[in-house]
């Protein structure tokens, strides 16, 4: 359950980031920003399930919070704080409208 709920996050965030890329700067950059998304999605995701098996039993935390589980949530702190800086805008400069 834990995993549909990080999977369809991405799913949605991929689509936000896609809307605001391709209204900003067009449908090149924006398949561009989709495609960076992808490529830190799945490497991180093996490096954090690499983590994570270090630290967890082979059981996880329960039923529900296995191993694979705490890996996709170690993921998706981390690619929240990094997403955050590299995609919010840059606030304007009211010296640039004068």
């Amino acid at each position: 359950m834990i995993d549909l709920l990080v999977f369809t996050l991405h799913v949605v965030a991929a689509a936000a980031v896609f809307t605001k890329r391709w209204q900003e700067e067009g449908t090149g950059e924006a398949l561009l920003a989709i495609a960076f998304m992808a490529l830190i999605f799945f490497v991180g995701w093996g490096m954090a399930s690499f983590a994570v098996k270090l630290i967890l039993p082979p059981e996880g935390l329960g039923r529900f919070f296995n191993r694979d589980s705490a890996g996709l949530v170690l993921l998706t702190i981390a690619e929240a704080f990094f997403y955050y800086f590299y995609f919010r805008s840059d606030p304007k400069n009211p010296d640039e409208e004068a």
